[in-house]
């Protein structure tokens, strides 16, 4: 990530999660998906997050993380190139690290980390797998509530997780 982009995040920007624009037959609409992350892009955010949204985690099942990942960079990079740009991430640690190096090589400054592929996995294979994504580019930690597929994480996995040198920060929604 950029010392600039690095600064924006610390200085606190807002940062949507980029809704997936489909057709009436559910196909991704390229038109729409390029139309809302102008509209993103020219209301002030400071950044997109894109594919993070638990509804988008089947983009992935349908080949269509990489188009989705394209359209956003590609008019981040046209129309306000000083825009955080985060990818969800998502998977085992062989699927998650894939998913980082295609975000990284598309552009991506950050990955939102969902950890509910691990969800019967201990706290270190939990870390351990945080700190192997880490290392191919930086990571937002992604609580992913009970009551949504996820489990309960005690502060012991949130202090090791802050730890990681490749992570730049934790979201978590009540």
């Amino acid at each position: 990530m950029s010392p600039e982009k690095l600064a924006l995040l610390r200085k606190g920007v807002v940062i949507p999660a980029h809704p997936l624009a489909l057709t009436a037959s559910r196909k991704l609409d390229e038109r729409r998906q390029r139309a809302l992350t102008r509209y993103y892009l020219a209301a002030g955010s400071g950044g997109i997050a894109v594919g993070v949204h638990t509804t988008q985690f089947a983009i992935r099942d349908v080949g269509l993380f990489r188009p989705v990942l394209e359209i956003a960079a590609d008019e981040e990079k046209r129309h306000k190139p000083l825009t955080i740009k985060i990818a969800g991430i998502c998977g085992p640690t062989k699927q998650a690290t894939a998913e980082a190096a295609l975000a990284r090589d598309l552009g991506y400054d950050i990955g939102l980390l969902s950890l509910a592929a691990l969800k019967n996995e201990g706290e270190d294979a939990m870390v351990a797998h945080a700190k192997a994504v880490s290392e191919v580019m930086p990571v937002f930690g992604f609580y992913l509530q009970p009551a949504v597929g996820g489990r309960v994480l005690p502060y012991s996995f949130w202090r090791r997780f802050a730890e990681i040198p490749g992570v730049v920060g934790i979201k978590m929604a009540p």
